[in-house]
């Protein structure tokens, strides 16, 4: 596997930051940028001309991560060329969070066949079901195929969220890439870090990713009160205290965050389902937790791949949006902590989302996390 990474600042433009000349063709490329910048298509065209012929995802994101630093209003570019792996590329797009499982059916079909050993999703964060995404992908892709990859940002904003193949990138897409071949080596890891307080709630009126009701009663009047004076910066400031969520279904709890708010309608939406009769209870911020979960999300995904002696060859990072605000200017301890784990000579590039997606360490069925740092690790044998 050949890499190369490029960084754009307003400060500085384009510039190449590590790696080797590419092929002019054939190659994977990230994009992870700032929604106004790639609102922008002058600079849109000058990356796309940047890797002619071959497949550029670009994805709008609440933070870009490129080897230590965490960034705002870059664009952090990474091109893979694989030696000996095979990908493929498709993509969907949504109106309404309702057709979320038919498309990501559709897509996880349209990738099966001989081969097929990982996908990696990158979606609109603020039109798409996170969770209904997941469950799609679980129920029809092949025994053994993992999911990872996350949902876009668009700062603490939530106003709307970009992706795009190829082109100018739009709300509502979802972009699903197939790994192929044995010589694809992929591990995972996602870990959280929050502590939860106050006490349990049924959930007792909800629909899909919309809650009304904990115990009979407003839940977002429940937010209000505890956020005190930050409610008037709703829904941003609910990322302070995301829900943990426990079903029947589920082996772990699962976290959720807020996407937006509905006064009228006295509802939350949130990024994944909050089903009717899940236990909820607020969660609120642990410093040297959050850190320590990034850690122990590395040292999940390095596990997963090191297996059978092999070695990752790029880091792609996905963290939450909520755990930027939260940690603030002790953010690149995350990414610190990562590095920790898989070495200083590993390529590392990702983005702060709005979702999360991969299994649990030690599962094979993949999930929407929120409030989490998920990494994917890739080699080539």
């Amino acid at each position: 596997m050949k890499i190369q990474q490029r960084l754009w600042t307003a400060n500085n433009g384009w510039e190449i930051r590590s790696g080797e000349e590419l092929p002019h063709q054939d190659n994977l490329v990230f994009a992870f940028a700032s929604r106004h910048n790639l609102e922008n298509e002058s600079l849109v065209n000058e990356l796309l001309g940047f890797y002619p012929d071959s497949d550029v995802i670009l994805n709008s994101t609440s933070g870009e991560i490129l080897e230590s630093s965490v960034m705002d209003d870059s664009i952090v570019v990474t091109a893979l060329h694989f030696e000996k792996t095979k990908y493929k590329i498709k993509q969907a797009s949504i109106s309404d969070a309702s057709e979320t499982y038919a498309k990501g059916k559709e897509l996880a079909e349209a990738l099966i066949s001989d081969g097929l050993k990982h996908v990696f999703i990158i979606s609109d964060g603020g039109l798409v079901n996170g969770s209904e995404l997941a469950k799609a992908l679980n129920e029809t892709l092949p025994e053994g195929v993992n999911t990872t990859g996350g949902l876009a940002g668009d700062a603490a904003r939530f106003e709307k969220t970009l992706v795009g193949w190829n082109n100018q990138p739009t709300s509502g897409n979802i972009i699903a890439i197939g790994l192929y071949g044995d010589a694809i080596q992929v591990g995972y890891g996602s870990v959280g870090g929050w502590d939860t307080f106050g006490a349990k709630r049924k959930v007792t009126k909800s629909k899909n990713n919309v809650l009304y009701e904990l115990d009979g009663k407003s839940a977002l009047e429940l937010y209000k009160l505890y956020l005190g004076e930050k409610a008037k910066e709703l829904p941003g400031s609910a990322l302070l205290f995301p829900l943990s969520i426990t079903t029947e279904n589920e082996d772990k709890p699962l976290v959720r965050t807020i996407l937006s708010i509905d006064e009228e309608a006295q509802s939350m939406t949130f990024a994944g389902d909050i089903p009717v009769g899940a236990t909820a209870q607020l969660m609120k911020a642990n410093f040297d937790k959050l850190i320590d979960g990034a850690y122990e999300a590395a040292e999940s995904g390095k596990a997963t791949i090191d297996k059978k002696g092999n070695q990752p060859e790029l880091a792609i990072l996905v963290s939450c949006v909520g755990r930027k605000l939260v940690l603030d200017q002790r953010v690149d301890e995350e990414v610190e902590s990562v590095i920790e784990i898989i070495g200083e000579k590993i390529p590392i590039t990702g983005f702060y989302s709005y979702g999360e997606l991969s299994p649990f360490a030690g599962f094979h069925s993949c999930r929407l996390h929120n409030q989490t740092m998920t990494i994917t690790l890739l080699g080539e044998k």
